[in-house]
């Protein structure tokens, strides 16, 4: 793998690069992995996929459409599980990729920065949850996502940080994870893996 001779060149971080080795991969319906995306935070990985199930489901098992999200009601939102809050942002997600006319070809198109500052626009979507979109739907390879706690804590113990103040800590972060560009995303795939004992 390309990626694996750029990151062992920091010593800390090649004690814990494994095989298996990661692949990226693109993924169509864009729209809707960010959907899949909100309706899944907060929550451990088996219920999400019970709740996105359930969300399948409404559809007959085939994936929907924002326009076929759109005419799904609140209340049916609602139904499988879904949160108030959650429900809502789904709602939104649609309605903003109907109006914008958001499709996988315009999405692909987009550097990671102009894919940030354009779906950040919507209700109930922060940062954390378009680099999750731009990681694992769009498998763009050099994205760090700076506020997921299990990055941070993983890098804390890798590298023995002090971490008691937040703007030193983001500080000393983002300047280990500049040695690993271009391939940031990678790096992160081996910490969450190696902090969850994979």
């Amino acid at each position: 793998m390309k990626y694996v001779a750029h990151l062992k060149k920091d010593k800390k971080l090649s004690t814990i690069i494994d095989e298996p080795y990661h692949i990226l991969t693109c993924h169509k319906n864009i729209p809707l992995r960010l959907i899949a995306s909100i309706m899944s935070q907060q929550l451990n990985t088996k219920v999400a996929q019970i709740i996105y199930n359930r969300f399948i489901a409404l559809y007959n098992g085939k994936e929907p459409s924002p326009r076929q999200i759109l005419k799904t009601t609140y209340e049916q939102l609602r139904s499988i599980g879904l949160s108030h809050a959650k429900a809502t942002y789904v709602h939104a997600v649609a309605q903003f990729c109907v109006e914008q006319k958001v499709n996988d070809t315009m999405l692909l198109a987009m550097s990671n920065e102009e894919v940030q500052a354009l779906l950040t626009q919507i209700k109930g979507v922060g940062n954390w949850t378009v680099e999750m979109l731009l990681m694992f739907t769009l498998g763009r390879e050099d994205i760090f996502p700076m506020d997921d706690l299990g990055i941070q804590n993983a890098m804390i113990k890798l590298y023995k940080i002090k971490a008691d103040n937040k703007k030193d800590l983001k500080e000393k972060l983002l300047k280990i994870s500049g040695k690993w560009s271009p391939y940031r995303t990678y790096a992160c795939l081996h910490l969450w893996a190696w902090k969850d004992g994979v």
